[in-house]
């Protein structure tokens, strides 16, 4: 396999079936957008690894949602990494790339040697879904649980959609072919919503409904059952690439599921700000608010977090009461 072979599959999410068992999912692999996204910021390695694992559950639940939707997740938490929030953007036309940016506030002095995920502490997930103008905004919340970020999104999906759904994720520092970079990488099953029974007991931490508890019985759960056993098998390495392309992975892990792959969807690192955007956020504001904002220097400056863009303008040409 040549090099270019390789990161052919490089920042793009592969959709597939198995048909044998009623499951969908996705593979994943992030490369450029994940060096979009960190190198706005000197985050420490726990952090780059929290945003590395929101990263790649972003691409993987976004590439779900339709044409000009926005998908965000977000962690909110008393610990010392405060917010984690991620942006997905659909493409607006067919072929076009879908666009992730993300970025995380934490305190630095209260960062310790334990795990990524230990920096979080008590706190809450939430998945927001914007359908555009006229459409009502959805907001899903689940509380932080479990050992890993993608754990918080199952419970999230058991609770809030009643979809057994279950992430296997990786990330890195990759030294191949290249100076060193952040890679992640992953596989999200879902048993078609069709199988998803009632439910009447929750087995998951803090008494949150899990996977298995809305996968059912009978064939139905026997096939969630065999699907995530054959995930098991999968390697850290085979997830986070390039050696094995996903279609291949799909055959590794699951041939006798009859998989069946559709269209990847490229995805790129990408921040919505503007000077337009800043102007309209401040819109709000009068001439006298507008005063408290501006510096010394007698300007008003914004910075974008996402991307580190930084906004000066003048102050009488901002707020509703701004110079015609």
């Amino acid at each position: 396999m040549s090099l270019g072979q390789k990161l052919a599959w490089d920042d793009s999410v592969l959709p597939f079936q198995l048909d044998a068992s009623d499951i969908r999912g996705r593979v994943a692999r992030l490369d450029g957008v994940l060096d979009g996204i960190l190198q706005q910021h000197s985050y420490p390695p726990a952090v780059e690894a929290l945003v590395a694992e929101m990263a790649v559950l972003t691409a993987l639940i976004g590439q779900t949602i339709k044409l000009r939707w926005k998908l965000s997740l977000q962690v909110q938490s008393k610990g010392a990494v405060r917010m984690i929030a991620t942006d997905y953007y659909g493409p607006t036309e067919d072929g076009e790339p879908a666009r992730i940016r993300a970025y995380a506030s934490y305190d630095a002095d209260r960062l310790t040697d334990a795990s990524p995920f230990e920096q979080i502490g008590e706190g809450y997930f939430a998945v927001m879904i914007n359908q555009g103008e006229d459409m009502q905004p959805y907001q899903g919340i689940t509380p932080i649980a479990g050992g890993s970020l993608s754990t918080c999104a199952e419970a999230y999906f058991a609770q809030s959609e009643q979809i057994p759904t279950r992430f296997e994720l990786s990330f890195g520092i990759s030294t191949e072919d290249a100076a060193p970079h952040w890679r992640a990488g992953g596989v999200m099953l879902q048993h078609m919503p069709k199988a998803s029974p009632s439910v009447t007991e929750a087995t998951g931490e803090g008494g949150l409904l899990s996977a298995n508890d809305v996968a059912g019985g009978g064939d139905d759960g026997e096939n969630w059952k065999r699907a995530n056993i054959l995930l098991d098998t999968v390697d850290e390495l085979e997830l986070i690439g390039p050696i094995i392309t996903p279609d291949a992975l799909l055959l590794r892990l699951f041939h006798e599921e009859s998989p069946r792959v559709f269209d990847a969807q490229p995805v790129r690192f990408g921040c919505t700000c503007s000077e337009e955007r800043v102007r309209q956020s401040l819109s709000i504001y009068s001439a006298k608010d507008i005063a408290t904002m501006t510096t010394d220097e007698g300007r008003v400056t914004a910075d974008c977090q996402f991307c580190g863009a930084h906004y000066d303008l003048d102050p009488a040409s901002v707020g509703f009461e701004a110079d015609a």
